[in-house]
């Protein structure tokens, strides 16, 4: 930085050195660094530095009326409200819209092989189980795998899975609903009149002639 002596003291001046970082050396400006690119690149590589941020929840098929579950290698939508297996921890990849599904109960990740086929995973490290999550016009959500680009989460109305080759964004087999699981609250206390405590203080003197003054009334 440069030096600018007031008085005894020197200021270090870091403006010059940030606008000449923008210009040539003829002195013209150079445009705006493009940060539009920046995150479309990041967003398409898994984030090692950010903290992850999981997301507890199930996903509701809409056609086949059940929740997402994951049994091991089995990946089916047949599963009631509340089912231990539909309960899923889904995690940040990126800082975008990249994910991990973990079931909670199978401990293994959705997964997508080269043939289009779900399957669960125990190590979910790997490209085919990263899913872009892509929020639709109805407000339903799609899950398009990062590998197989096109290749969309689908079930069938009998919950069963559908190959990925035969998805599109626009069919019905494509589309979740995020919903809250029914199982216990996610508290530490499950005793639930113990979530708030009420700390009474003692009636100030502007409160007792207060209540003096609606009595004589």
């Amino acid at each position: 930085c440069r030096c600018e002596w007031t008085g005894r003291m020197c200021i270090c001046n870091t403006v010059d050195l940030f606008t000449a970082s923008f210009q040539d050396l003829s002195g013209e400006n150079y445009p705006s660094p493009n940060f539009n690119q920046y995150v479309r690149t990041q967003g398409a590589v898994t984030d090692q530095l950010s903290r992850r941020q999981v997301r507890i929840y199930q996903l509701y098929s809409r056609t086949s009326g059940k929740h997402v579950q994951i049994q091991g290698k089995r990946v089916t939508a047949t599963a009631e409200d509340g089912n231990v297996y539909a309960r899923l921890f889904v995690e940040t990849d990126t800082f975008g819209s990249r994910v991990r599904i973990r079931g909670e109960e199978s401990g293994r990740y959705l997964c997508m092989n080269r043939r289009g086929k779900l399957v669960g995973k125990p190590n979910g490290r790997s490209r085919d189980c990263i899913f872009t999550e892509i929020v639709l016009e109805n407000n339903y959500t799609a899950f398009q795998n990062a590998k197989y680009e096109g290749w969309y989460v689908a079930f069938t109305r009998k919950g069963k899975p559908i190959t990925a080759s035969r998805t599109r964004e626009n069919q019905r087999e494509v589309h979740f609903i995020k919903r809250l699981h029914n199982g216990p609250p996610p508290f530490p206390n499950k005793d639930l009149s113990k979530h708030f405590e009420f700390i009474r203080f003692p009636a100030t003197l502007r409160a007792k002639r207060n209540r003096k003054s609606h009595t004589s009334s």
